[in-house]
């Protein structure tokens, strides 16, 4: 029965990360990483999932991603673009009466009260797995459709965006048209005026000459 209660290392963390980012890799999910590391560190899969997603995850957000894009870039190069089956690559051992050392009914051994508890208390580990799966599973579908909220707003926004670059830009055009107008018809002005030249008379008067 996994029982550990003391503190995570920095030894312990990283892999939890390097077992993660190679079954997101490799096309697993992020849940039989956690059984895989689980069974190494002797803890829960449910403390090494709270572990990653309340402490280690934020420090490997960038590795996160590069590993989801290998796994993309692993699939198309499988020639399987859509509905592509996670591969588990850790398949948790899931204790047996056996395994506890219940066996007397083959061997006609009695059974111990220690091995009763135990036996027990795997099942309740088992059942508070599954708890924690549905839970895992209810936060990313609530973690898709805020992003998919959040796709659509980004959408609505560049559509907007694109809008007002076009008008803009219409107006701009039609500014240096008006511009280039007014630059012609003063062009046109000052071709067509005549020049008038202006003399001296005797008592110091400006008066117009005729051209």
């Amino acid at each position: 029965m996994k029982e550990r209660q003391d503190a995570w290392t920095e030894e312990d963390d990283l892999l939890l990360a390097e077992t993660i980012l190679r079954h997101v890799r490799e096309g697993s999910t992020q849940l039989n990483a956690f059984e895989e590391v689980g069974d190494k560190l002797n803890r829960t899969s449910a403390a090494c999932g709270f572990r990653w997603n309340a402490v280690v995850r934020n420090n490997y957000q960038k590795a996160l991603e590069l590993a989801r894009k290998q796994r993309k870039q692993r699939q198309r190069s499988l020639g399987k673009h859509q509905q592509v089956k996670k591969t588990l690559l850790y398949k948790p051992t899931v204790p047996s009466i056996k395994d506890l050392g219940i066996n007397a009914i083959e061997s006609n051994k009695d059974v111990t009260l220690d091995q009763v508890v135990s036996f027990l208390q795997s099942l309740q580990q088992n059942t508070s797995n599954i708890d924690f799966l549905h839970k895992e599973n209810e936060r990313l579908r609530k973690e898709n459709e805020e992003m998919s909220k959040q796709n659509k707003t980004f959408s609505e926004n560049i559509s907007k965006l694109q809008q007002s670059s076009i008008s803009i830009q219409e107006d701009y055009d039609t500014l240096m048209k008006i511009m280039n107008r007014a630059r012609k018809l003063v062009l046109i002005e000052e071709e067509q005026s005549p020049t008038t030249a202006f003399k001296m008379d005797k008592n110091g008067n400006l008066e117009k000459m005729a051209k």
